[in-house]
């Protein structure tokens, strides 16, 4: 029976897997499909990467989130990193809701107040309404990074620092600060990989005229599923891949502190 168990099991786990990751495979191989059709195989090409490379729409979405992508997360890293520090230091219940809160707040009532704001405010909509909406969602995933490391470290190096005279401001840049890096650069990170692949938020805070790589895919596959919106999604999962592994390199803990 136990045996039963465990490959009744292990089945479900690979069927789970399956289900996860053969959709993202299939989109891999068919990106080097010489076929005209995204779901046909008609031999191998590098041609719709070339492609890409000539494809100015292509490039200036892509330059954007980037744009978008790395203003955030650099916005994030800064308030993100404070907001840790407050709610580690002050432990008041209301802060991490306040912190928190956008990570379980739906994307598409997000969107909507974030644009009924910007209209309220009277801020045009382009890349710096983007940039502040994915800052606003961005903060949280530094913050909680960020909180992870905090509970990790051992405070009586900080006191140590305190009893050899440091002021706080010196022990808090001589020890805690260094030891914070490695949860801020994997926040910023995480920020990073969130902030480039968002579309439901950009979609209501980008105005006319203004085109990120999630919605120029989704502009192209409106009309058809083709192999450059294959390519461009497997060098976006690429990215996201080597981003998420970084993270998990500097900061072990952050992806579980995700959960």
């Amino acid at each position: 029976m136990a045996k039963r168990g465990k490959a009744a099991l292990y089945a479900a786990a690979l069927a789970a897997y399956a289900f996860l990751y053969v959709p993202l495979v299939i989109v891999v191989l068919f990106s080097f499909s010489a076929s005209r059709l995204g779901t046909q195989w008609a031999g191998f090409t590098l041609g719709w990467y070339v492609m890409l490379l000539h494809d100015a729409d292509m490039l200036h979405a892509a330059w954007n989130s980037l744009v978008i992508a790395l203003a955030a997360s650099l916005a994030a890293i800064v308030f993100g990193t404070l907001a840790a520090l407050a709610t580690h230091k002050y432990r008041l219940r209301f802060l991490p809701v306040l912190v928190l809160a956008p990570l379980s707040t739906p994307d598409i009532l997000q969107g909507v107040s974030l644009l009924v704001f910007f209209v309220l405010l009277n801020v045009s909509l382009g890349l710096r309404s983007i940039m502040l909406a994915h800052t606003s969602f961005c903060i949280a995933y530094v913050a909680i990074v960020v909180s992870s490391r905090l509970a990790g470290m051992d405070p009586s190096l900080v006191e140590a620092a305190r009893d050899l005279g440091a002021s706080p401001w010196k022990g808090f840049w001589l020890v805690t600060l260094p030891l914070l890096v490695p949860g801020i650069l994997a926040g910023g990170l995480l920020a990073f990989t969130m902030s480039i692949d968002d579309f439901v938020i950009t979609f209501f805070t980008a105005g006319a005229g203004t085109s990120t790589l999630p919605l120029r895919i989704y502009t192209m596959i409106k009309v058809a599923v083709t192999p450059e919106v294959n390519a461009v999604s497997t060098l976006l999962m690429a990215l996201t891949l080597v981003l998420v592994i970084s993270i998990s390199r500097l900061a072990p803990q952050a992806l579980k502190g995700m959960g």
